[in-house]
């Protein structure tokens, strides 16, 4: 468990400006899907959290948005620096979590698991932030769709094997549908639940 000291020297150095910027990039990232942002803030934040995955925590978090974090980042540091500067709480289970951070890898919690919205209320869905090794320099992945003028190459490293079946699912249940923060340690882009994810000529496309 942090320390009140430990807690206090974290988050961001600049709260206002560093909040502006965060808010600001992580808007233009689901405005612009695929596309990849380096903000220039400076905070300190408890590993095995990443600078840009805190700075999404930070910049979203509330005390009206329970959040979960998955089994590596499940730690005491980590529970307690994000409650500390955002005032939010863990959610008792996934269904309820308004944000999760989670590490991709093969072994993430089933991503079906959060909650899509409704109908009624397509709006309380989750947004999930997916820590990522960094972001392709040659990507497979070919998004169109809001957003894109006509399409854009990207891809996240280190994914599931199973996550373009998932999305497949996911824009289908469109308005519903989660969205998804891709958080490197350096870069940010999003993934809206309204994009489409093709890989030009190999036989797993997703429609």
């Amino acid at each position: 468990m942090l320390s009140t000291q430990e807690a206090i020297t974290g988050g961001f150095a600049n709260p206002v400006l560093d909040a502006q910027t965060g808010f600001k990039t992580l808007m233009d990232c689901m405005a612009r899907p695929g596309t990849v942002h380096a903000p220039d803030v400076c905070l300190a934040q408890p590993a095995p959290l990443n600078r840009m995955a805190a700075l999404a925590a930070l910049t979203l978090f509330d005390s009206d948005t329970p959040f979960w974090l998955d089994d590596p980042l499940h730690t005491d540091s980590i529970r307690d620096w994000i409650g500390f500067h955002t005032g939010a709480t863990p959610a008792r289970e996934k269904g309820t979590a308004h944000f999760a951070i989670l590490q991709a890898t093969d072994t993430v919690v089933d991503l079906a698991e959060f909650s899509t919205g409704t109908q009624e209320y397509p709006d309380r869905s989750a947004t999930l932030i997916l820590q990522v090794e960094g972001f392709a320099a040659e990507p497979a992945w070919l998004l169109s769709g809001p957003g894109i003028d006509g399409s854009v190459a990207f891809e996240p490293l280190g994914m599931p094997r199973d996550f373009l079946r998932f999305w497949d699912g996911n824009r289908n249940r469109f308005p519903c549908g989660i969205d998804i923060v891709f958080a490197a340690p350096q870069a940010l882009a999003a993934l809206p639940r309204s994009t489409r994810i093709d890989i030009p000529g190999s036989s797993n496309e997703v429609s």
